[in-house]
């Protein structure tokens, strides 16, 4: 075959290429057909007439007539039975091309309109097995990129939103001492550093926070003891309390089993997380509690829990299923002298699912709030 050939042949389209296969194949059947029977029913018909004649029969005169007739008759069938075979079984072959086809267009006018934005579009079932597979991949993947866009859109959202207080504070600032309405002090320039500052914080937060979500951030996993790390830091937060606001206790085994962790990412968390409890914390207490847990009922410790309990505000039921949404704030108002950028809370999760744990939140409305979290045993 010809280049050319060998190119037409490969540009035709499925319906084509199903049909001719089934074509050949059909082809292949009936000549074989046709050539052991040419070959071997006169042979036997032949050998059928000798089993005749061996019981009494004469048929030494009708022989070649009844040869002939049996050939005759042979040929006029299997000519019309070709015919009518062939055509049946081509059109048969023809119907069942389309029905294969018939969802792969489908599929193909589907996939067009969801590359050009349409993301709502999904793939009917199919009566094909595999089809109907790669129709349900198609579907779970499409319902992945629409939740990926439509978090993507909130993201743009709310950080549009979220620079606007900080920048639209330096303009403000800016303007007023450009035309002189405002003396230059440093009270002045205080506010206006604190809002760099909490741009810059928040483009770090963003920035780690893709990170940690695209997989990029790197974890060094290794067996630590969280006891030294746990006392550190409640020292820490201890020293900065005032006499008037909440107790800061730890409540920990004396000997804690080694944990499979990053020490710095571990301690990234609880520092987020015992910073959130302070500032939504005004008196009352803060407990660290740390407890193994044991795999169903059978005394082998699996993983270890971390917690940190408070007394403060709390969160309201409708609001607990958005607590590690990136921005997401219960009181749109209640961070904006805290210099929080709303994303610290997902950040940490992620960093807890990155180490092979999972973070939970219990909480009421005016009794307090319980961050919990679990890492696996080394």
């Amino acid at each position: 075959m010809s280049k050319t050939g060998l190119r037409r042949t490969k540009s035709l389209p499925l319906v084509s290429r199903l049909f001719f296969s089934h074509l050949l194949v059909m082809i292949v059947g009936v000549s074989s057909f046709l050539i052991i029977s040419k070959l071997s029913s006169p042979r036997f018909f032949v050998l059928h007439l000798q089993q005749l004649e061996g019981r009494g029969v004469t048929l030494r005169f009708a022989r070649t007539y009844l040869i002939q007739g049996f050939e005759t008759a042979w040929n006029r069938s299997t000519f019309w039975a070709v015919i009518v075979g062939a055509t049946a079984a081509g059109g048969l072959s023809y119907w069942v091309s389309m029905r294969i086809v018939q969802p792969l267009t489908q599929i193909e006018q589907i996939t067009k309109k969801f590359a050009a934005g349409h993301l709502e579009e999904r793939l009917p079932p199919s009566e094909i097995p595999e089809i109907n597979q790669l129709a349900n991949s198609f579907n779970r993947m499409a319902v992945s990129l629409e939740d990926v866009e439509h978090r993507r859109r909130e993201l743009v959202s709310d950080l549009t939103h979220e620079l606007r207080t900080p920048l639209t504070v330096l303009r403000g600032y800016l303007e007023e001492l450009a035309e002189g309405r405002i003396e230059p002090t440093p009270g002045v320039y205080q506010q206006l550093a604190k809002e760099t500052k909490r741009l810059e914080r928040l483009i770090n937060d963003l920035q780690e926070l893709s990170k940690a979500e695209a997989g990029y951030l790197p974890i060094k996993l290794a067996p630590v003891n969280l006891r030294p790390l746990l006392e550190s830091l409640v020292q820490k937060f201890s020293d900065q309390l005032l006499d008037d606001g909440p107790v800061l206790r730890l409540e920990c085994p004396e000997q804690l089993p080694l944990v499979l962790a990053d020490i710095d990412r571990v301690e990234q968390v609880l520092v987020n997380l015992l910073g959130n409890a302070l500032t939504y914390t005004k008196a009352g207490s803060i407990v660290v509690r740390v407890w193994p847990e044991s795999e169903g009922g059978k005394g082998i410790i699996s993983r270890l829990w971390i917690a940190v309990a408070d007394t403060g505000m709390g969160i309201a039921p409708e609001d607990l299923p958005h607590v590690f949404e990136r921005f997401w704030r219960a009181e749109k108002s209640r961070n904006q002298n805290t210099g929080g950028t709303g994303i610290g809370l997902a950040i940490s999760k992620r960093l807890v699912e990155l180490q092979g744990g999972e973070m939970e939140v219990d909480s009421q409305l005016g009794v307090g709030s319980t961050f919990r979290f679990y890492l696996p045993l080394a």
